[in-house]
Protein backbone atom coordinates (compact mmCIF):
# COMPACT_ATOMS: atom_id res chain seq x y z
CA UNK A 1 0.00 0.00 0.00
CA UNK A 2 2.98 2.58 1.12
CA UNK A 3 4.71 1.53 -2.22
CA UNK A 4 1.74 2.06 -4.38
CA UNK A 5 1.16 5.92 -2.67
CA UNK A 6 4.66 6.73 -3.76
CA UNK A 7 4.44 5.78 -6.80
CA UNK A 8 1.29 7.96 -7.30
CA UNK A 9 3.49 10.48 -6.04
CA UNK A 10 6.21 10.67 -8.77
CA UNK A 11 4.63 10.69 -11.21
CA UNK A 12 6.02 10.43 -14.67
CA UNK A 13 9.28 10.06 -12.72
CA UNK A 14 11.13 8.81 -16.27
CA UNK A 15 10.56 9.40 -19.67
CA UNK A 16 11.64 6.85 -22.76
CA UNK A 17 14.98 7.75 -24.38
CA UNK A 18 15.77 10.24 -21.00
CA UNK A 19 20.16 10.60 -21.38
CA UNK A 20 20.99 13.03 -18.14
CA UNK A 21 23.55 15.11 -18.60
CA UNK A 22 25.53 17.76 -16.65
CA UNK A 23 25.75 20.93 -17.81
CA UNK A 24 24.27 20.40 -21.64
CA UNK A 25 21.41 22.72 -22.54
CA UNK A 26 18.62 22.00 -24.62
CA UNK A 27 19.77 23.50 -28.79
CA UNK A 28 16.36 25.54 -29.24
CA UNK A 29 17.72 28.57 -29.21
CA UNK A 30 16.80 30.73 -26.15
CA UNK A 31 15.97 27.45 -24.09
CA UNK A 32 17.53 26.83 -20.98
CA UNK A 33 16.17 23.46 -20.04
CA UNK A 34 18.48 20.38 -19.61
CA UNK A 35 19.35 18.63 -23.11
CA UNK A 36 17.83 15.23 -22.28
CA UNK A 37 16.45 13.71 -25.42
CA UNK A 38 17.97 13.58 -28.81
CA UNK A 39 16.64 14.66 -32.01
CA UNK A 40 18.10 14.28 -35.88
CA UNK A 41 19.89 17.48 -36.93
CA UNK A 42 17.85 20.15 -38.02
CA UNK A 43 19.81 20.24 -41.34
CA UNK A 44 21.72 17.56 -43.68
CA UNK A 45 24.89 16.49 -43.14
CA UNK A 46 27.39 18.93 -44.83
CA UNK A 47 29.33 16.44 -47.26
CA UNK A 48 30.02 14.35 -43.53
CA UNK A 49 29.75 10.65 -44.44
CA UNK A 50 28.77 9.24 -41.29
CA UNK A 51 25.82 9.12 -38.82
CA UNK A 52 24.46 12.99 -38.48
CA UNK A 53 25.16 14.66 -35.00
CA UNK A 54 21.94 14.77 -33.25
CA UNK A 55 20.48 17.46 -31.19
CA UNK A 56 19.60 17.63 -27.59
CA UNK A 57 16.39 18.90 -26.77
CA UNK A 58 14.63 19.20 -23.49
CA UNK A 59 11.47 17.44 -22.77
CA UNK A 60 9.33 19.95 -24.02
CA UNK A 61 10.67 20.96 -27.72
CA UNK A 62 11.71 17.23 -28.33
CA UNK A 63 7.60 16.82 -27.59
CA UNK A 64 6.90 19.45 -30.01
CA UNK A 65 9.19 17.99 -32.97
CA UNK A 66 7.94 14.56 -32.33
CA UNK A 67 3.98 16.12 -32.91
CA UNK A 68 5.29 17.65 -35.77
CA UNK A 69 7.81 14.50 -37.05
CA UNK A 70 6.50 13.35 -40.35
CA UNK A 71 8.76 10.45 -42.10
CA UNK A 72 6.70 10.47 -45.42
CA UNK A 73 7.48 14.16 -45.63
CA UNK A 74 7.79 14.68 -49.45
CA UNK A 75 7.12 11.41 -50.37
CA UNK A 76 4.80 10.45 -53.83
CA UNK A 77 1.87 8.60 -52.87
CA UNK A 78 3.73 5.36 -54.52
CA UNK A 79 6.80 5.59 -52.49
CA UNK A 80 4.74 5.84 -49.52
CA UNK A 81 3.09 2.37 -50.81
CA UNK A 82 6.43 1.17 -51.22
CA UNK A 83 7.55 2.39 -47.77
CA UNK A 84 5.15 0.63 -45.79
CA UNK A 85 5.20 -2.81 -47.67
CA UNK A 86 6.12 -5.62 -45.19
CA UNK A 87 9.12 -6.33 -47.24
CA UNK A 88 10.39 -2.83 -48.33
CA UNK A 89 14.04 -3.15 -48.16
CA UNK A 90 14.71 -6.77 -48.40
CA UNK A 91 14.82 -6.59 -52.41
CA UNK A 92 17.74 -4.77 -52.39
CA UNK A 93 20.41 -6.66 -54.03
CA UNK A 94 23.58 -7.78 -52.11
CA UNK A 95 26.82 -5.94 -52.82
CA UNK A 96 29.64 -7.90 -55.29
CA UNK A 97 33.14 -9.00 -54.82
CA UNK A 98 35.25 -8.59 -57.81
CA UNK A 99 37.34 -11.59 -59.46
CA UNK A 100 40.86 -10.39 -56.98
CA UNK A 101 38.94 -10.98 -53.73
CA UNK A 102 38.91 -7.84 -52.54
CA UNK A 103 35.57 -6.06 -52.33
CA UNK A 104 34.90 -2.98 -54.53
CA UNK A 105 34.38 0.81 -53.92
CA UNK A 106 33.02 0.60 -50.47
CA UNK A 107 29.05 2.62 -49.89
CA UNK A 108 28.77 5.73 -48.47
CA UNK A 109 27.54 5.92 -44.92
CA UNK A 110 24.48 7.41 -46.52
CA UNK A 111 23.62 4.23 -48.51
CA UNK A 112 22.91 2.33 -45.20
CA UNK A 113 19.00 2.21 -43.92
CA UNK A 114 19.95 2.33 -39.97
CA UNK A 115 16.09 3.04 -38.90
CA UNK A 116 16.86 1.79 -35.18
CA UNK A 117 20.25 3.27 -35.28
CA UNK A 118 21.96 0.27 -34.42
CA UNK A 119 25.00 1.49 -36.50
CA UNK A 120 25.10 4.44 -35.91
CA UNK A 121 25.35 4.33 -31.78
CA UNK A 122 28.42 1.65 -32.40
CA UNK A 123 30.11 4.19 -34.62
CA UNK A 124 29.87 6.94 -32.28
CA UNK A 125 31.11 4.67 -29.32
CA UNK A 126 34.04 4.36 -30.99
CA UNK A 127 34.54 7.76 -31.99
CA UNK A 128 34.35 8.46 -28.29
CA UNK A 129 37.92 7.37 -27.93
CA UNK A 130 39.04 9.29 -31.22
CA UNK A 131 38.02 13.00 -30.46
CA UNK A 132 39.48 15.28 -29.59
CA UNK A 133 39.32 18.54 -27.01
CA UNK A 134 38.23 21.28 -28.76
CA UNK A 135 40.90 23.08 -26.92
CA UNK A 136 43.37 21.05 -28.02
CA UNK A 137 44.53 19.95 -24.67
CA UNK A 138 45.50 16.41 -25.04
CA UNK A 139 43.94 13.37 -23.39
CA UNK A 140 45.79 9.93 -22.61
CA UNK A 141 43.84 6.49 -22.37
CA UNK A 142 43.83 6.86 -18.96
CA UNK A 143 41.56 10.22 -19.39
CA UNK A 144 39.33 8.99 -21.52
CA UNK A 145 38.66 6.02 -19.10
CA UNK A 146 38.48 8.39 -15.84
CA UNK A 147 36.18 10.75 -17.40
CA UNK A 148 33.77 7.67 -18.52
CA UNK A 149 34.14 7.00 -14.61
CA UNK A 150 33.03 10.26 -14.00
CA UNK A 151 30.30 10.34 -16.69
CA UNK A 152 31.58 13.78 -17.63
CA UNK A 153 31.55 14.99 -21.16
CA UNK A 154 35.04 15.58 -23.64
CA UNK A 155 35.54 19.41 -23.13
CA UNK A 156 34.93 19.69 -18.89
CA UNK A 157 37.05 21.90 -17.20
CA UNK A 158 38.45 21.86 -13.36
CA UNK A 159 35.14 23.46 -12.23
CA UNK A 160 32.79 20.44 -13.44
CA UNK A 161 35.41 18.07 -12.20
CA UNK A 162 35.34 19.53 -8.54
CA UNK A 163 31.71 19.31 -8.98
CA UNK A 164 31.13 15.99 -10.46
CA UNK A 165 33.71 14.98 -7.87
CA UNK A 166 32.09 16.29 -4.81
CA UNK A 167 28.31 14.76 -6.09
CA UNK A 168 29.71 10.97 -6.52
CA UNK A 169 31.35 11.53 -3.28
CA UNK A 170 28.07 12.54 -1.17
CA UNK A 171 26.17 9.85 -3.33
CA UNK A 172 28.86 7.06 -2.74
CA UNK A 173 30.53 7.59 0.65
CA UNK A 174 29.01 5.64 3.74
CA UNK A 175 29.07 9.04 5.92
CA UNK A 176 26.21 10.51 3.31
CA UNK A 177 23.90 7.26 2.62
CA UNK A 178 23.67 6.18 6.41
CA UNK A 179 26.50 4.09 6.47
CA UNK A 180 26.30 1.81 3.32
CA UNK A 181 29.22 0.28 2.96
CA UNK A 182 27.84 -1.48 -0.62
CA UNK A 183 29.23 1.59 -2.85
CA UNK A 184 32.86 1.49 -2.01
CA UNK A 185 34.32 -0.07 -4.69
CA UNK A 186 32.91 2.79 -7.34
CA UNK A 187 33.96 5.04 -4.48
CA UNK A 188 37.03 4.48 -4.75
CA UNK A 189 37.45 3.85 -8.91
CA UNK A 190 35.59 7.61 -8.05
CA UNK A 191 38.62 8.85 -5.90
CA UNK A 192 41.13 7.59 -8.44
CA UNK A 193 39.63 8.61 -11.43
CA UNK A 194 39.33 12.25 -9.81
CA UNK A 195 42.92 11.76 -8.65
CA UNK A 196 43.90 11.43 -12.65
CA UNK A 197 42.44 13.79 -14.08
CA UNK A 198 43.36 16.30 -11.74
CA UNK A 199 46.85 15.67 -12.52
CA UNK A 200 46.27 15.63 -16.00
CA UNK A 201 47.38 18.84 -18.39
CA UNK A 202 44.28 18.94 -19.88
CA UNK A 203 42.63 20.05 -16.60
CA UNK A 204 45.58 22.04 -15.66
Amino acid sequence: MASSHSRKERPNARFHGRVEASGRLCAEPGCTEPGEFRAPPAEGRHGFDGPAQYRWLCLEHVRAFNSGYNFFAGMSPDEIHDAQRPLAGWERETRAFNATGGADRPPRWADFSDPLDAIGARFREKMKDRAERKDGKPLSGKDREALRTLALELDSDRTALRKRYSELVRKYHPDRNGGDRSHETKLQQVIEAYQQLKSSPAFA
